[in-house]
């Protein structure tokens, strides 16, 4: 696992600093909950919290040159243990769990911490949560616990009361273009994609990738013909589920707040150049209904991963799009 990378991304910085002064002052946390929204480098903050405690340099930490940084470079340290979601699984199966808790329970192999990851934590289910609980509750003697989750994580109170929180928040819009001008393939501008990204650049650098403009295109041609009734919803539904179905949600959930924030006067969306405009007449009495496509797409979004029918699910928000645009 690559650790260093949390050191080129500058807005991991005030996190890092944490942990080295909680290390200093004797109090580094047994369990950590690592709240970031995608696009941050949570992960990449977990690897480097997993090294800083396994460590076995003498000077800064982690030092990446000492035994125990190697061989977590090279995925073989004994005392790092990670779980993830498994290919196609939408939980964290409570076997894997069990698989981990039992992992923390033996000494540690090269006599210093063992430390533990749950990446994607708000995946755990109830009988997962449950089982991690004791082990929470009762850590051993030089344990790290680190759970790395959304902050819309559906995690048990009695599971994120008793860990450390440390929210990571984006960088400044000035500070994220230096960055993905310095690091990231060039770009005209990525206002666009960091507006999309809620101002994460990592996931500007991936939504940038995807066609962005070719996308935001197509959304003001579909919004266009669905506000005029000159679209069949099936077959829209269909390619949006085909074609990078929760970055187009993002997008109308954007531009629904932009036409929401004019009509309160505020100003524009920085997503395009040329914003389709809804008629001022029209506006107000679409207020109520714009409110309720974004209720749904926030559903939508939340309930993607539960294995629900996409299909069927964008069918009955793009029928009530239609409605919020027509009326």
């Amino acid at each position: 696992m690559n650790f260093r990378t949390a050191d080129t991304l500058p807005w991991l910085s005030d996190a890092q600093a944490r942990i080295r002064e909680a290390a200093a002052a004797g109090r580094l946390p047994h369990s950590l909950l690592l709240l970031s929204a995608p696009g941050l480098g949570a992960e990449s903050l977990a690897y480097w919290m997993m090294a800083f405690a396994l460590c076995e340099g003498p000077a800064m930490r982690p030092c990446g040159a000492c035994a125990a940084c190697l061989l977590l470079q090279s995925d073989s340290h004994p005392d790092a243990h990670v779980i993830r979601l498994e290919e196609d699984a939408q939980q964290i199966k409570v076997d894997q769990v069990r698989e981990l808790i039992e992992a923390m329970t033996f000494k540690s192999y090269r006599g210093g911490y063992k430390v533990g990851l749950i990446a994607t934590a708000e995946t755990l289910n109830t009988n997962g949560a449950n089982a991690f609980l004791k082990t929470l509750e009762e850590p051993t003697q030089n344990t790290m616990l680190i759970l790395a989750a959304k902050p819309t994580h559906r995690l048990p109170a009695t599971i994120a009361s008793r860990c450390l929180r440390l929210s990571l928040r984006p960088p400044t819009p000035r500070a994220a273009r230096d960055w993905l001008e310095s690091h990231a393939p060039p770009c005209a501008d990525w206002g666009p994609a960091l507006t999309l990204a809620g101002g994460a650049p990592l996931l500007a650098v991936e939504i940038q990738g995807q066609g962005l403009a070719e996308i935001e295109a197509d959304m003001h041609e579909s919004l266009r013909q669905l506000s005029a009734g000159a679209t069949d919803v099936t077959l829209l539904a269909a390619e949006w589920v085909k074609s990078n179905t929760l970055l187009r949600l993002t997008w109308l959930e954007n531009w629904i707040t932009s036409q929401l924030r004019l009509s309160l006067g505020r100003a524009g969306a920085l997503q395009t150049a040329e914003p389709v405009r809804l008629p001022a007449a029209l506006l107000k009495p679409k207020m109520q209904n714009l409110f309720e496509l974004l209720d749904a797409i926030g559903r939508f979004k939340r309930l993607a991963a539960t294995g629900m029918n996409q299909q069927l699910a964008l069918e009955a928000l793009l029928l009530g799009g239609r409605a919020a645009l027509a009326s």
